[in-house]
């Protein structure tokens, strides 16, 4: 029987203007393919005609008839100018340790095409097609971990990708084959390009790598604050929390939108649970829950209005022309646009946000398997205490993630090193701050992963008292994905790593808004 014809994903148009965080995550991510506008293709050739034009004249061209960064005063021969771009590119392609992942190549290379088609980079149109079909066919440069300052822009990062494109270089196939570029490109029926005065230095001088990062860690985070609302709705209703303090009117006194938004959730995601209800009544003698509890859209909050900002920087860059020089209409001018710092410093931002968010999940989990705090439940939410440990190591597991996520938090972007003789003198660091985001994005969606886990362990155990519709999803959802409830000690890692799907791919949330709707 024949499988029906599924439609091909539609491209992502490139063009003069920016794309939209939606547009890089579709093609780093998902792998849809991408088509050059017309507009961009005359834009292109404009730019290209000035460079031309340049290079044919006598006066020095930075870039077009001139060396490079330290070496910037020696002028080119024309019939060592070809010469002058591959030499550029094959040094520059100089990275070190372990391949950096397929989404985040894809979304420099997507990001360098961007600044291509906007006409002020002096590339031809061929050139910039040629990156556009790499991006089509799977094909995707090996980059590594180490290389970038960050300024001028993620040179060693880059210059990766252009090789490819000069048919040197490894690549990885669209079924992930590791191959030598030019038997990838022509088994792709591609042709490598001869690079042309400036294009080799246009293909590299940017911070492609570094806002490519940064707008997949900003997609991710706004899942995870969505879905760290959830648990800790969880927490507070298992540890016999209340849900007043969440109350519209004490969150206006402090008019921050994102603790505002955080508390809307807080409150939706308790919305008839018979756990609170239970200790509703005048015979309660709890004053307050403690700051974990209690602070959570304070927290939550703090780091939503964090992400709004870095995703604010994020909107602008993808707006920008990141080269130098840069081609105006009738000339080239060098510039500085190339630094990282604004970048950098909200990739730092992000770092710490997610370090503080995973530090107070972890303590409302630790709460949990204490029987000193946690009103009731057994200690480490254990089946037969002293025989069992319950959840005492994945407690554990979530502070170890907690420490290294502190860690990450120290700011990259302070740490400038000069290079190049000292002409680049400042450099931002944001590749570096980059990384340590992407494992701090990660780190932090293992720890809330514990606490969902955790959470819907202790709900199970305050039957017969009933969880909020909300959360009873989440606790159906787990045991659905076969996770079991209470019971003798089992092994446990496979149960954390089932939950830790269940967040990344947004189950969790998706369980909770089938039943209240969306979250804020």
């Amino acid at each position: 029987m024949s499988r029906p014809l599924t439609a091909p994903p539609t491209p992502v148009g490139v063009g003069v203007g920016p794309l939209g965080p939606a547009d890089v995550v579709r093609v780093a991510r998902d792998g849809a393919p991408v088509r050059i506008t017309a507009e961009a293709v005359e834009a292109m050739q404009r730019s290209r005609d000035v460079v031309e034009s340049l290079a044919a004249g006598p006066v020095p061209a930075y870039g077009v008839s001139t060396g490079f960064g330290a070496l910037a005063t020696r002028h080119i021969p024309a019939d060592q100018r070809a010469r002058l771009q591959r030499s550029l590119v094959r040094s520059h392609a100089a990275g070190s340790g372990p391949e950096v992942e397929r989404e985040v190549t894809r979304a420099l290379m997507l990001l360098r095409l961007s600044t291509l088609t906007s006409g002020r980079t002096g590339v031809r149109p061929a050139t910039a097609q040629l990156l556009a079909d790499l991006l089509t066919h799977g094909i995707t440069p090996v980059v590594h971990e180490h290389g970038s300052l960050g300024c001028s822009g993620d040179l060693a990062p880059l210059s990766h990708c252009a090789l490819a494109l000069m048919g040197e270089g490894q690549v990885r196939d669209a079924e992930d084959r590791l191959r030598p570029a030019a038997e990838a490109l022509a088994a792709a029926g591609l042709a490598p390009v001869e690079l042309a005065a400036k294009e080799g230095l246009a293909l590299i001088n940017g911070t492609d790598g570094m806002l490519g990062m940064l707008v997949l860690a900003v997609e991710d985070l706004r899942l995870l604050l969505r879905t760290v609302d959830v648990a800790a709705a969880m927490s507070v209703e298992a540890l016999l929390g209340t849900d007043r303090v969440f109350a519209a009117e004490l969150q206006a006194l402090r008019p921050h939108p994102g603790q505002a938004a955080s508390a809307r959730n807080l409150v939706a995601l308790l919305a008839g649970s018979g756990v609170v209800a239970s200790h509703r009544g005048d015979d309660c003698n709890r004053v307050q829950d403690a700051y974990s509890l209690r602070c959570a859209p304070q927290v939550h909050g703090a780091a939503r209005d964090t992400l709004d900002h870095a995703a604010l920087v994020a909107s602008r860059e993808l707006a920008a022309t990141v080269d130098n020089p840069v081609v105006l209409e009738d000339r080239t001018e060098s510039n500085g646009n190339f630094h990282g710092a604004p970048v950098g410093y909200v990739l730092d931002f992000l770092a710490i946000a997610a370090a503080d968010v995973a530090s107070i999940s972890e303590r409302r989990t630790d709460r949990f398997l204490d029987a000193s705090r946690s009103h009731g439940l057994p200690p480490f939410l254990a089946h037969d205490p002293g025989v069992d440990s319950g959840h005492m190591i994945a407690q554990y597991t979530q502070a170890a993630i907690v420490s290294e996520l502190k860690r990450l938090a120290v700011p990259a972007s302070v740490d400038s090193i000069p290079s190049s003789a000292m002409q680049e003198d400042h450099v931002s660091m944001g590749w570096s701050a980059a990384r340590k985001l992407r494992r701090a994005v990660d780190g932090l969606t293992r720890v809330v992963a514990v606490e969902v886990l955790t959470g819907a362990r202790a709900l199970d155990l305050r039957a017969p008292l009933t969880p909020s519709p909300a959360t009873a999803a989440v606790v159906r959802l787990l045991r659905d994905a076969e996770i079991e409830g209470p019971g003798p000690d089992r092994h446990l890692a496979p149960e954390i790593e089932t939950a830790v799907g269940l967040v990344r791919s947004g189950a969790v949330v998706a369980a909770v808004q089938d039943v209240i709707g969306e979250l804020a």
